[in-house]
């Protein structure tokens, strides 16, 4: 039910009438919009004839094995049969070709367009349909699966582009608006917030995911995300869901992270990457500690390759690596993904904290490679009696010469065992090659050796020590107990 209500008194409508008006100037702007609201009417007119619906067709195998189609009373059938190779049979009814549907965006006024590379992963065809309904058969010219990112190139000229932006200069909390064909519906437009920045996601450590709430559903893949000065900022690539649909989870690929693979794709068909040859790890605030740093921030190296680009520079373990170039490194996160962009055979300069002071060292890039991760060497020697636990609850033994070898250390001693109350990333079969304190790494020769520094500690302190664990080193950071 509507609740009405009249004035009869024309002086007593006036004053109402002002006091509403005094109210609501605030809010009143040049077009009746609402002040500190956005309006995004501008930016789509700018920008939603530079967007792309892509449709990708799977063709349906036609036959086995190239095997003709027969009908049942043709002799050939009968043959084949016999050697256990039925044909398909005249008639019968065909699988449907696979239909998908996906986003994309124009960067270059003669055709070149950016979307997901799972959009068009497997496609037989792909059709571009622009803004003003015309349609276009794509070239695939490349694809990146491991930043989701394709180029597209289609025959066209003076094409609308859309501008780049710089997603550094974005800010959670900023307006973004997303662009795309959600459910098959063109140019849908939506809006949100940047919800976070440099988003980690499982299994994917080289895309800094920007976070918004921006509704984006099926379809919207591979389409812009634009901030409210029009450029693109990101590419709308992933979405959190329990149903299929939207939840408020939505994850866009950095623009500038697109561009390096995409310039890649154009000038040679595939993407390299950069790497130096170190195994890093985050740095707890144990850790920064332990090596006498004055926060948890940088990648603390707890394994250098071998002949690596690293070691051949002089990179140490228990090096802490803070810059690259000029580019700060907060999170061991961030030494991948900055790495991975540099360009093999580029120098780079590391500064590395390393025995309370900090080092300038320089390192020439190489080309990654992808290398199958070795299984875990649980081997260790065999004491002749069981060792009892030290104060920090581990049970270790001396590692014999051949272990050493077998093992390929130098030093160290072997844990055998742990008492249930030790808490901290440490398990029978790993080996301890050095103990930090206050920045100082000392190495570990002897379980005696060892026993005698933890004992000389207080309960209650913590203890960073360095293990290896079958072809994998790193450091891990135990608190001291009890005395035993």
């Amino acid at each position: 039910m509507l609740m009405r209500f009249s004035l009869r008194s024309g002086a007593l409508a006036g004053a109402f009438a002002f006091v509403l008006s005094a109210a609501f100037a605030p809010l009143a702007t040049g077009q009746g919009r609402a002040a500190g609201l956005p309006d995004f009417t501008e930016l789509y007119e700018r920008n939603s004839a530079a967007v792309v619906s892509i449709d990708v067709t799977q063709k349906s195998k036609r036959g086995r094995g190239g095997m003709p189609e027969l009908s049942e009373d043709d002799p050939f059938y009968e043959f084949f049969r016999r050697f256990g190779q039925v044909p398909p049979r005249r008639g019968q009814e065909r699988e449907p070709d696979a239909q998908a549907v996906g986003s994309g965006f124009i960067i270059a006024s003669d055709g070149f367009i950016i979307t997901n590379a799972h959009v068009v992963d497997g496609a037989d065809e792909v059709t571009v349909k622009l803004f003003d309904k015309r349609e276009f058969k794509a070239k695939v010219l490349g694809a990146d699966k491991r930043t989701d990112i394709a180029l597209l190139k289609i025959e066209a000229k003076d094409l609308p582009k859309v501008s780049i932006g710089d997603p550094d200069k974005l800010k959670v909390g900023e307006w973004v608006v997303a662009i795309g064909k959600p459910f098959g519906l063109d140019s849908t437009m939506t809006a949100g917030i940047v919800s976070a920045k440099g988003r980690d996601l499982p299994q994917e450590n080289l895309v800094p995911f920007i976070q918004t709430d921006v509704a984006i559903n099926p379809g919207n893949s591979g389409g812009p995300l634009f901030n409210m000065k029009g450029d693109v900022v990101g590419i709308n690539s992933l979405i959190y869901s329990r149903t299929g649909g939207y939840m408020g989870l939505a994850f866009a690929i950095p623009i500038d992270v697109a561009m390096n693979t995409v310039n890649q794709l154009k000038d040679k068909g595939r993407v390299t990457r950069g790497r130096i040859g170190v195994q890093i790890q985050p740095v707890s605030k144990e850790d920064a500690a332990a090596f006498a740093l004055d926060a948890p921030r940088g990648a603390l190296v707890n394994g250098v390759e071998k002949d690596g680009p690293a070691a051949k520079a002089g990179v140490e373990v228990g090096d802490i690596i803070l810059k690259v170039d000029s580019k700060d490194v907060r999170t061991s996160q961030e030494l991948p993904r900055v790495i991975t962009m540099v360009r093999p055979g580029t120098k780079v300069n590391l500064t590395i904290w390393r025995k309370g002071v900090t080092k300038e060292i320089a390192v020439t890039v190489a080309e990654i490679k992808e290398d199958a991760a070795a299984p875990p060497n649980r081997g260790g020697s065999t004491p002749k009696e069981k060792a009892k636990p030290n104060k920090m609850g581990l049970m270790l033994s001396d590692l014999t010469d051949e272990k050493k070898k077998e093992l390929d250390v130098k030093a160290g001693v072997m844990v055998d065992d742990i008492a249930p109350n030790v808490r901290g990333n440490v398990q029978p079969g790993d080996v301890i090659l050095a103990i930090v304190n206050r920045g100082v790494s000392t190495e570990v020769r002897t379980a005696a050796q060892l026993n005698d520094l933890l004992g000389k500690m207080d309960k209650g302190a913590s203890v960073t020590l360095q293990l290896k664990r079958g072809e994998q080193q790193f450091f891990t950071t135990l608190r001291i107990t009890a005395s035993e």
